[in-house]
């Protein structure tokens, strides 16, 4: 039964976690836009490889993570930067009639390759597992006792898988439904996105570093 709930917990949170848009979706959506859903399969599970190795780090060091501010703080920063810099490259990506996938890199044809390449990338996850796995520490919502752990993982990674995939064959369908998100869902509303993201990540480190 704790075994289960380990597993159900994990799935859950990272299921509904990768449903908001985020590059790795973005680029996602873009593969499969281009070469179908094996290409697509491929990528998410290099993505899901680096998550696997992450949750499972700051699950086991949470503690101690959330101790090195210097390292929280460098993260914070990274991520408002990085945010800006997201809704550029979409939006020359976009504008030049380029594919998302060659701005990050001739990875074209090795999906798994450019999965685990931008799943590194993603510092913003570290934060987001840190803060969720000492909350289901605390609070006695699962149980690591020896192997117990690893099911918790499994559930965080496969959710996660999921949770993409959905929010990539959803973005697709109604791409396909709707002219105006054909037209401006890359050249304008994502950019827009990203850049929202960054001035709202900016404010947040104002107010928890700067003020």
């Amino acid at each position: 039964m704790i075994t289960f709930k380990n597993f159900f917990v994990g799935f859950l949170i990272s299921f509904i976690g990768s449903i908001p848009l985020g590059y790795l979706n973005v680029v996602g959506y873009e593969i499969y836009s281009k070469d179908g859903i094996y290409p697509t399969i491929y990528y998410l599970c290099g993505v899901v490889v680096i998550e696997f190795f992450v949750i499972f780090l700051t699950l086991i060091f949470a503690k101690k993570l959330m101790e090195n501010k210097k390292l929280l703080q460098f993260i914070d920063a990274f991520s408002v930067l990085f945010m800006f810099a997201l809704a550029y490259v979409f939006y020359a990506s976009a504008i030049s009639e380029s594919t998302n996938t060659d701005l990050f890199g001739n990875y074209r044809g090795n999906y798994f390759v450019t999965g685990i390449l931008l799943s590194c990338l993603n510092f913003i996850q570290i934060p987001f597992w840190l803060s969720w796995n000492l909350y289901l520490l605390n609070g006695n919502y699962i149980e690591i006792s020896k192997e117990r752990k690893y099911f918790y993982v499994v559930g965080t990674v496969i959710g996660t898988f999921a949770g993409m995939l959905v929010l990539i064959l959803s973005l697709h369908y109604l791409t396909n439904q709707t002219d105006f998100l054909e037209k401006y869902l890359m050249k304008v509303i994502i950019p827009l996105v990203f850049a929202g993201l960054g001035i709202f990540q900016a404010i947040k480190y104002f107010r928890k570093y700067v003020r």
